[in-house]
């Protein structure tokens, strides 16, 4: 049984985020259970994720699971990186596509230990994506194709959007999307405390700010008008909201997601030239 991607699927390093494209490539249909061959360090992860998908098969091979894969992911971190690549330079046939989720590993150092010709590709996807919520970016090595594009976005869609962008970007969207989930986390931890401080209950407050930040992302995704725009609907002269914009400036609220989203893309890279 195989789905709409096929072979097999292989994933070096079955962490959070390479497990969830995994189980949103078999929750969609994209890929069966039985394509796919994962590895990790450990039994016990790989119990783990043989509970979550009972038809994966696994092996703490890294080696085994490169040699069988038509599809090859990358779920190791960045700065273990160059010991994977090292481990299954001599395993990865041809005609396999390989694809890196680790942040700011370049394509020129992923290709590097394979022959010339293998096609690689690098994905950055983010945490939401273990929801189907996830919004991924995806650039192309110099060797893959049109048709391989297709395939990462299909995975890619699978537990989210995805979206092809030039590689020198993709350290602005791992400090943008990559790690954008954390400042928003950290803005709705803020606005539950606040609102604890001014009188609302705790469970209350965190569930109002939660939904307050969700559903005003919907109305952006969902009307196409600027953000800009949704602000000034909610923004009466002289009102609430007013006072509370005025605030955040005085505090220094833009400047701070903008620093937040600059370090990260700084950190991006240098992860890549250290790995």
């Amino acid at each position: 049984m195989s789905g709409i991607i096929s072979g097999t699927i292989g994933i070096v390093g079955a962490g959070k985020m390479a497990t969830a494209l995994a189980e949103g490539a078999v929750r969609s249909g994209v890929a069966s259970e039985e394509q796919l061959l994962a590895s990790a360090r450990t039994e016990d992860t790989l119990a783990q994720l043989r509970q979550r998908i009972p038809g994966i098969r696994t092996t703490t091979s890294n080696s085994e699971v490169a040699e069988q894969a038509d599809l090859l992911i990358l779920g190791v971190k960045p700065q273990v990186m160059a010991a994977a690549l090292a481990d299954i330079r001599g395993s990865v046939r041809p005609q396999t596509l390989v694809v890196s989720i680790a942040a700011g590993v370049t394509l020129e150092q992923l290709a590097k230990p394979f022959k010339r010709g293998t096609r690689v590709v690098r994905v950055m996807p983010n945490t939401p994506c273990l929801i189907g919520k996830g919004a991924a970016a995806f650039s192309l090595g110099e060797h893959a194709t049109k048709d391989d594009a297709k395939l990462v976005e299909l995975l890619v869609s699978a537990v989210g959007e995805g979206y092809a962008v030039p590689e020198y970007q993709l350290d602005a969207v791992t400090g943008l999307s990559g790690s954008g989930p954390a400042y928003v986390y950290t803005a709705i931890e803020a606005l539950t405390d606040a609102a604890v401080r001014v009188g609302l209950p705790r469970a209350v407050a965190s569930q109002l700010a939660a939904r307050t930040v969700a559903g005003a992302a919907e109305m952006v995704l969902s009307t196409g008008k600027h953000p800009a725009v949704l602000r000034d609907e909610v923004t009466s002269p002289g009102g609430t909201t007013a006072a509370g914009l005025a605030a955040l400036e005085a505090n220094g609220f833009r400047h701070a997601l903008a620093e937040a989203v600059s370090a990260a893309e700084s950190r991006s890279r240098e992860l890549g030239e250290s790995s």
